[in-house]
């Protein structure tokens, strides 16, 4: 199949975009590839400490017979549910790397907060930054130098992006990552939905709530509505960075322990049977891989997140996108999922309609994704199109299969190119007088694609929730949330914003949000023009907006504009943020760690990275 025009001419923009630094990448990875293995390389001493712990037999692997040594970095922790299967992992992968002649060392850790734990509290401030922490935690790992390959432990929203990121600036080792599965299905998403928004009214009381919530969430586990870890998933298995299939296989499942070892095999060049050398993953992250990765989340309605994310991620191998990318590539790709928020399915419903390898299938055979790219694999991104299962053999209980994904299962759910949701992927650049910023419709009803209404201007996300509780907010309203960029608290994602919105939008007002923070999509069917750039903390203009004005939020002409005649509006004074409330940013549960990361991190749309 032809590659599409619009994949092919966006793919060609970013570059001609990147050149130059993609060359100089490319130069750096490959003086760095032809030196010696580590235990050659180095110093005695440092070749001592390096395996000093590990079992005599490892040692001799690794120090005379030149063995590979796999490093792992692991993002273990059991707060997270999504990560407390990855306790046991590191046994795994040492005796399926034995079982090869092979060693494994544990590299190191990375942090990985929980955003449901953190949610509307001080320590969101710390989420986006955590991200770049990860990376850098990643660097740390790697940094022993010691490793031929290595596999990298992880699946929440910063910690995906973060291990990436980290692991593109090691862009000259073989990796892959290995993901956990996401919880069974409890509480629907749409109940959990509806509890909060009663809640939100004072119809369900704190037990009601707390009962609603530990039904949805209740066991080890990616949360099962289509979030940043999901999308995550998602991302990764279009780049070709997993085991094919491996993203939506519960913990408990007895796939689960087949994939991580087939990880292992992967990394070490023995896919399939077969010889082959995977390709060092700053090779295989180019130009078509990250277009792969934004086809994918466009067609499955995935997180706004990523808007920033995977500009970092892109950068990190020497590969400049932008938002326009993003939106001229919304305009030709198809939607072709409805999964929570935008949909009532959780992903175990969508892994059970054929999942990632329906979607990419389809994508690849209608040239809205590139065929040509390497992967982790030596059948490339069609093996991604297949779906794993367990074929057990007397001599090996965890041998795997793959067959192709069938027809979608349920066209409520997934559905084919031919037939899709909707012909764009549901996500649109607004521009105008306030800045830019972007807008995820794939969930908003058609009556609500345009909003024109006076603003209502918060400091806060609480000062919002104070007003909708005093019944302040009964009316068409725009409400417009400021000061939750980056370099103002860290931009904290305003989840806790869409019980009450929802409520207005529910009783018949035309509302919408417009922020300089983050929703992750969460929005879901209230209009909401997140990631405004500039944010108001570096003089945006959502720092002019006053009580009273009316904002144009128009999703179908991609426009954002405050209507106030030109000349007033550039007369008018840019608010400080209070100085009460950035005092209090600064400080407390760690943030003063953080202020360096503040004061330098770049807008949205640059990622919002702080190492550059």
């Amino acid at each position: 199949m032809t590659t599409h025009s619009t994949v092919r001419d966006v793919t060609e923009r970013i570059r001609e975009r990147s050149r130059t630094l993609r060359s100089a990448y490319l130069q750096r990875l490959n003086e760095i590839r032809h030196r010696e293995r580590g235990s050659d390389r180095m110093g005695c001493a440092n070749v001592a400490h390096a395996v000093a712990g590990i079992p005599a037999n490892d040692k001799l692997k690794v120090v005379t017979e030149r063995a590979p040594n796999i490093g792992v970095v692991t993002a273990y922790n059991d707060m997270l549910s999504a990560h407390a299967p990855f306790q046991g992992y590191p046994d795994i992968v040492k005796h399926e790397a034995r079982r090869h002649a092979a060693t494994a060392q544990v590299a190191g850790g990375v942090p990985a907060m929980c955003d449901g734990v953190t949610q509307g509290t001080p320590g969101m401030e710390l989420s986006l930054f955590s991200r770049d922490v990860i990376a850098m935690g990643t660097a740390v790992a790697l940094t022993h130098d010691m490793f031929d390959a290595a596999l990298l432990l992880g699946v929440c929203d910063k910690i995906v992006p973060g291990l990436l990121i980290g692991a593109l600036h090691f862009g000259h080792l073989p990796m892959v990552f290995v993901p956990a599965g996401p919880m069974p299905s409890g509480l629907s998403n749409s109940a959990k939905a509806k509890v909060r928004e009663q809640a939100a009214q004072g119809l369900v009381g704190r037990q009601g709530l707390l009962d609603a919530e530990m039904q949805a969430y209740h066991a080890q586990g990616t949360c099962t509505f289509y979030g940043t870890a999901n999308s995550n998933q998602m991302l990764l298995e279009a780049m070709g960075l997993h085991v094919p299939g491996t993203a939506f296989i519960q913990p408990g499942d007895s796939m689960r322990e087949a994939l991580t070892r087939e990880a292992v095999r992967t990394v070490l060049g023995r896919a399939s049977d077969k010889a082959y050398a995977v390709p060092p993953i700053g090779e295989l992250v180019d130009e078509r891989v990250i277009v792969n990765a934004m086809v994918a989340l466009l067609a499955t309605g995935g997180s706004t997140n990523h808007l920033i994310h995977w500009v970092a991620v892109a950068r990190a191998a020497g590969i400049l996108i932008d938002w326009n990318d993003f939106s001229e590539l919304s305009e030709v790709v198809p939607l072709l999922t409805r999964v929570y928020p935008n949909g009532t399915a959780d992903v175990n419903e969508f892994q059970a309609a054929g999942g990632p390898g329906f979607v990419i299938g389809e994508l690849l055979d209608a040239g809205l994704m590139h065929a040509d790219v390497q992967t982790v694999r030596a059948g490339g991104i069609r093996e991604y199109a297949n779906i794993p299962s367990l074929a057990a053999t007397p001599s090996d209980e965890h041998a795997l299969s793959w067959h192709a994904a069938q027809p979608t299962k349920n066209d409520a759910v997934a559905r084919p190119v031919a037939s899709p949701f909707s012909a764009t992927g549901g996500l649109k650049v607004l521009v105008g007088n306030l800045g830019r910023s972007v807008i995820k419709v794939s969930s908003v009803p058609d009556d609500r694609h345009v909003i024109e209404a006076p603003a209502r201007v918060f400091d806060s996300q609480g000062a919002l929730q104070d007003a909708f509780k005093a019944g302040e907010l009964q009316r068409d309203v725009v409400c417009v949330v400021r000061w939750q960029g980056p370099q103002a608290n860290g931009m904290p994602e305003l989840h806790k914003l869409t019980p009450p919105l929802s409520v207005l939008q529910g009783k018949g007002f035309r509302v919408a949000l417009v922020t300089d923070g983050r929703m992750s999509g969460a929005s879901g069917k209230v209009p909401a023009a997140i990631h405004v750039s500039p944010e108001a903390a570096a003089g945006g203009p959502l720092a002019k907006v006053r009580d009273g004005d009316l904002i144009r939020l128009d999703s179908i002409a991609g426009t954002l504009t405050v209507l106030v005649p030109d000349d007033e509006w550039a007369q008018r004074e840019v608010a400080k943020q209070p100085e009460e409330q950035r005092t209090d940013n600064a400080h407390g549960l760690g943030r003063e760690l953080f202020a360096g990361m503040r004061r330098n991190a770049l807008t949205a749309e640059e990622g919002a990275c702080t190492w550059l």
